[in-house]
């Protein structure tokens, strides 16, 4: 599917998978490698993902439910291109819109509140953003209860 992609604009999210009770204690495995991570919730997962215009993922990486949504991102975009990246507040970082503004790619990355400097964002272009809210939802509402 990445391969014919249509990469002209590509969202970016992650979301929090919560675990088992059971899934956590396996004899020969660990936290680490079942990519689990300890939050307020408990034990869980978060899926990095990166998806095309139409909604059909591109990339995912698995972290831990503690890992932060902005430090995935570069690992995600390093062999995609895309025309415009449009992500969420949480992924308003100066590392990540100089990484894109040195690519050439339009970053469409709402401003967090307590950002010093104004910084504009093209809303009406940003809408295009549900896609990946509703790829999380499919993968959610797909996911086998046991």
């Amino acid at each position: 599917m990445s391969e014919e992609a249509d990469l002209q604009d590509i969202s970016l999210d992650g979301s929090n998978i919560r675990a088992y009770a059971c899934t956590a204690g396996a004899e020969k495995s660990s936290a680490e490698a079942e990519a689990l991570g300890r939050s307020k919730g408990g034990f869980g997962t978060k899926i990095h993902a990166l998806c095309e215009g139409l909604g059909l993922p591109i990339k995912f990486i698995l972290t831990g439910g503690q890992e932060a949504e902005c430090r995935q991102a570069i690992p995600l975009l390093e062999t995609v291109g895309a025309s415009a990246v449009l992500t969420g507040k949480g992924y308003d970082t100066n590392e990540l819109r100089e990484w894109l503004k040195a690519r050439g790619i339009k970053a469409l990355i709402p401003p967090k509140s307590n950002r010093i400097e104004e910084i504009d964002c093209d809303y009406w272009h940003y809408k295009e953003r549900h896609v990946v809210e509703r790829l999380f939802g499919k993968l959610k509402h797909y996911r086998h209860p046991s």
